[in-house]
């Protein structure tokens, strides 16, 4: 696929003035201009967040309400229940919040709803289960600020709810005893893009302030706010950049037990059977998205994410890593799936004429399994650059998830649809949604009408901003051991992008996997060998191998392997004159 390089553009003014403040590299004062860095104050903050700079959880609305409550369940030795969603950000959110508050409840007990039985959000099912067990405040995480309906109900069964959401509201919200989200119209919480878990951290820090508790056993929770904020693919600027810190400085340093038993299945954790001695390779945001969150999302997709919450707050090495392993084998079956659903949507898409002319994607199968429609969306938005919905089926109705591209808010889209579905719910860039099937091909139609009608042309074609033109001979240790701290990475603050013209192959590229290139470049001004990978690029193999000189855009990471560290380019792309 076509994609078009964008260099960024700088004001090399401020380039200059920074450059004076820093007395750094201008290259990277152009890397911190590009992130809205202008001052040596600003760089400061930047590059060393500080932990005491969290904002007052109580400007947040209901705030006061939600501890209120919390004090008077405690007075009254309340049962209460901690629910979360499925996800990696509800699993994590109902680790921290009911690690935290077991010290001082003796009746509590967490529940994450069925994925298949229950669906996404409150479900009535569990609030009968709370009542049952004569649970009387519920306090969920990661969902139920759209869920109306089943709040009525738990007020019926006079059981209060306490929700932490960072979901967008709809024009009504759910009459719960208080509603912690920043997004809310009249909230004035000043930073808007706290991750669930976030948001559960939050209620726990006005918890500590109002008993004037200290930090520090909230912030032996900071890892678990860190996966959530990198899984959830939250903005990490502000405030999230200060919790994914000092929560990945945790990962690293002092990883709890389930955390550290998914270290060493996923390779992370490296340990010599001959031997015994053991490297720890450096955790990032990458690390957790592509290696830690994947397997903590299966537990829930393909079968119960209590297993993951269980693995996250375990207090014995056996549990851990019986749960570990657990979720990991869940993991496996769920590639094994995710692999045959992509290949068959993908096959669909390319044998029709009549999907290829369209704008958006909307694909249906009674047999794909619900767990991993959101990923295969994913895989067929990288492969055919569309706003693309998946739907499985489940009782009775076609569930599943949409996700979108660059600048394309796919949640407007739904709403325009929204009365051919029974419910959805989301961000700009990935939603959930069911739809009846008598109404499934007025949905289909109307949405690609309403992607046709708004969507803009240059959105349908991939961009790869560049934000530096570097030679490979620039990329030496003093230069990454700098660039190391931009991080931590990921929206708002996305790696940046390199771009080295005039390279060529040194002869030792070659073909890896199936679909992956582990290239070997040379710089054309003093030979300067640089290794990396181009993941899914085997198209491009033959040119780079046959051309004496191209270019390619990349970024910069860590090759390691027993202790053993490199520099690597991820190549995101190759241009051929």
């Amino acid at each position: 696929m076509h994609k078009k390089w964008i260099r960024r553009e700088v004001d090399n003014n401020k380039v200059k003035d920074l450059q004076e403040q820093l007395k750094i590299n201008p290259q990277f004062c152009e890397l911190l201009i590009d992130r809205g860095i202008e001052t040596y104050d600003d760089a400061k903050e930047f590059f060393r967040p500080d932990i005491k700079k969290l904002h007052d959880p109580f400007l947040m609305k209901d705030m006061d309400k939600a501890i209120n409550r919390i004090e008077y369940a405690l007075k009254r030795q309340e049962s209460i229940m901690i629910y979360g969603d499925y996800d990696v950000d509800g699993t994590t959110s109902v680790a921290v919040v009911y690690s935290f508050f077991k010290d001082y409840f003796e009746n509590i007990e967490f529940y994450i709803p069925d994925r298949y039985a229950e669906g996404y959000g409150v479900s009535n099912q569990a609030i009968d289960y709370a009542a049952d067990k004569g649970i009387s405040l519920i306090i969920s995480l990661d969902c139920g600020v759209t869920n109306i309906e089943q709040i009525e109900y738990s007020n019926l069964k006079n059981i209060d709810f306490i929700v932490c959401d960072h979901h967008l509201p709809g024009d009504e919200l759910p009459k719960a005893y208080a509603i912690l989200d920043a997004k809310q119209k009249d909230c004035p919480y000043p930073f808007k893009e706290l991750s669930g878990c976030g948001v559960g951290f939050k209620l726990l820090q006005g918890f500590c302030d109002r008993r004037n508790l200290g930090y520090e056993k909230l912030f032996s929770f900071l890892d678990l706010v860190s996966i959530s904020i990198g899984c959830d693919i939250v903005p990490i600027i502000g405030e999230n950049r200060i919790l994914a810190f000092h929560g990945l400085k945790l990962m690293n340093e002092k990883p709890r037990l389930g955390i550290e038993s998914i270290y060493e299945l996923v390779g992370i954790k490296e340990v010599d059977k001959e031997t015994g001695e053991v490297w720890i390779n450096e955790v990032g945001i990458e690390e957790i998205v592509f290696r830690v969150g994947p397997k903590i999302n299966a537990a829930g997709r393909i079968s119960d994410a209590k297993d993951a919450v269980r693995m996250m707050v375990a207090e014995n090495k056996e549990e851990a890593e019986s749960y570990a392993k657990l979720i990991t084998e869940h993991n496996e079956s769920r590639q094994e799936m995710d692999k045959d659903i992509t290949e068959a949507a993908i096959e669909r898409v390319y044998s029709s004429p009549e999907l290829q002319a369209k704008k958006s994607i909307v694909l249906h199968d009674k047999e794909w399994h619900k767990g991993v429609i959101g990923i295969v969306a994913s895989r067929m938005v990288e492969e055919f650059y569309k706003p693309t919905i998946m739907l499985g089926f489940s009782d009775g109705m076609y569930t599943g998830s949409a996700r979108s591209v660059k600048g394309y808010d796919i949640h407007a889209a739904l709403k325009s649809c929204s009365d051919l579905l029974e419910k959805f719910g989301g961000h700009m860039y990935a939603a959930g949604l069911s739809v009846k099937p008598e109404n499934l091909e007025a949905f289909i139609e109307r949405f690609e009408y309403t992607v046709n009608a708004t969507i803009q042309k240059d959105q349908l074609t991939p961009e790869i901003m560049i934000d530096l033109e570097i030679g490979l001979h620039n990329i030496e240790d003093k230069f990454f051991k700098i660039l190391k701290q931009f991080a931590p990475f990921g929206p708002g603050n996305d790696k940046p992008v390199f771009l080295s013209k005039s390279v060529e192959d040194s002869g030792r590229s070659r073909l890896v996997g199936e679909n992956h290139i582990k290239v070997s470049l040379l710089d054309r001004q003093n030979r300067r060998n640089i290794e990396g990978i181009a993941f899914n690029q085997k198209q491009y193999f033959k040119p780079m191998c046959n051309q004496k000189y191209f270019d390619v855009c990349y970024t910069l990471g860590v090759n390691a392997w027993r202790g053993n560290k490199s520099i690597q380019m991820d190549v995101k792309d190759f241009k051929f004159n």
